[in-house]
């Protein structure tokens, strides 16, 4: 099935994309906080951060239950953080973004399922500077689940595969070096890791451009931050978001020059 067999069904479909990625994105902001600040995002209701108590119904619609509460808490009336709808909005976005660029199609699922990981790692490392393995492990096992669906061949799955093992292995080296040379640590674990995955999902070229618009992204940030130490998850994640929607378009016009 196609959502683009009239535009009614488009519409219909736009729109329930649209709400479940501002559910999503509240629930993955959310556990992402939780992650963060070393709290079992899988047990207990959701609660004010300030003063703890557990949100009610009026609480939870995305976007709506923070314009409606004036963007505080209900309870104690604190101010609540605008990153809460602003990640609501940009989720919906995202996820309506998505089904509209790959339809109803195990791509789209898989690249659903990536951008979740993707959304989820970089707001823990925005917070607390460390990837989490269970965002990695995710999106990996998305990856090999949906390939079987999805397969062009074995010469193209063992350049994926390869090229995680290059990426992955590659960065970890310089890292190292470069870890030496400072005499700090210069790229943590979890991008090592993170780089892998996207050796796993965009082959050679689509990961070198990924690496490459990562590397930009991650010294603009640097330099406005004005900051020794920034977080690169988000940075390689932003890169990975471009991928996921321009890498086809990106790769077969490199590979067109020659």
């Amino acid at each position: 099935m196609s959502i683009y067999i009239s535009t009614g069904i488009t519409i219909y479909f736009s729109v329930l994309a649209f709400l479940f990625g501002t559910v999503m994105g509240s629930f993955l902001n959310c556990m992402a906080y939780r992650i963060a600040h070393g709290q079992d995002w899988t047990k207990g209701r959701s609660h004010c951060p300030d003063c703890g108590h557990p949100l009610g119904f009026l609480d939870l619609f995305p976007i709506f239950s923070w314009l409606f509460l004036g963007g505080k808490c209900r309870y104690c009336g604190k101010k609540i953080s605008p990153r809460y709808p602003l990640t609501e909005l940009f989720f919906g976005l995202v996820t309506l973004a998505c089904l509209l660029r790959f339809d109803l199609t195990v791509l789209c699922l898989r690249n659903f399922i990536f951008i979740c990981c993707l959304f989820t790692l970089s707001l823990v490392d925005l917070e607390s500077y460390i990837i989490p393995n269970g965002c990695l492990v995710v999106a990996a096992v998305a990856w090999a689940v949906t390939e079987p669906f999805l397969f062009e061949g074995w010469p193209d799955l063992g350049l994926h595969i390869f090229a995680a093992v290059l990426y992955g292995g590659g960065i970890m080296a310089v890292s190292l070096i470069m870890d030496r040379v400072l005499k700090k640590e210069s790229l943590g674990g979890g991008d090592v890791k993170l780089f892998a995955v996207v050796g796993l999902y965009f082959g050679l070229i689509g990961g070198l451009f990924a690496m490459i618009i990562a590397c930009v992204l991650g010294l603009v940030i640097s330099l406005a931050a004005r900051r020794n130490k920034i977080p690169f998850g988000p940075a390689i994640a932003a890169a990975c978001l471009v991928m996921v929607f321009f890498g086809q378009g990106l790769v077969s016009w490199y590979t067109g020059l020659f």
